[in-house]
């Protein structure tokens, strides 16, 4: 790998954030007993999955320069650094202790807020990769993806406040 990644490889890795967000999602909402609070969990992860369509369809519509590769790969080492970075930075760092709290303290509060910081560490982890993408690459690829990431945690800190509030 160079020291640039290019629009795909971004791509690549918010796909199977997205991926790795729907488990934890759907794995929490199984886990908790309040329905509404379930509910919500499970519509977080099908909204995931609608955000790995979209940036699976994202990929599929970059330019020829969007996936120059940055660096000669003769062994497709790229993608398994790829996947290993998005799995092991956002939503599994803590995924087994977090449905363990889940399941002891059933706070709604407290579900919301370690979903919220989730998304956070992913918003911040593609805030660090874009610096890492020229223009050529896809740049503004990049700040696609953390737009999304921003709606999600504007969203969530609405059903945060919307939760407390009944």
């Amino acid at each position: 790998m160079g020291d640039q990644f290019n629009a795909e490889e971004i791509l690549r890795m918010a796909e199977q954030i997205e991926k790795n967000g729907q488990e934890f999602y759907r794995n929490a909402s199984n886990a908790v007993d309040d329905f509404e609070v379930s509910r919500l969990l499970s519509d977080l992860a099908e909204w995931e999955k609608g955000h790995e369509i979209l940036f699976t369809s994202m990929r599929n519509e970059l330019s020829r320069e969007e996936k120059t590769r940055t660096a000669i790969d003769p062994y497709c080492e790229a993608a398994l650094y790829l996947k290993a970075m998005a799995d092991d930075h956002v939503f599994k760092q803590q995924t087994a202790e977090s449905l363990t709290q889940f399941k002891e303290d059933e706070s709604t509060e407290k579900i919301i807020d370690l979903a919220i910081q989730f998304e956070k560490d992913s918003l911040l982890f593609f805030l660090g990769l874009e610096r890492m993408v020229s223009p050529r690459l896809g740049k503004e690829r990049v700040y696609e993806i953390i737009d999304e990431e921003i709606g999600h945690i504007a969203y969530l800190e609405k059903q945060r406040s919307r939760l407390n509030s009944r």
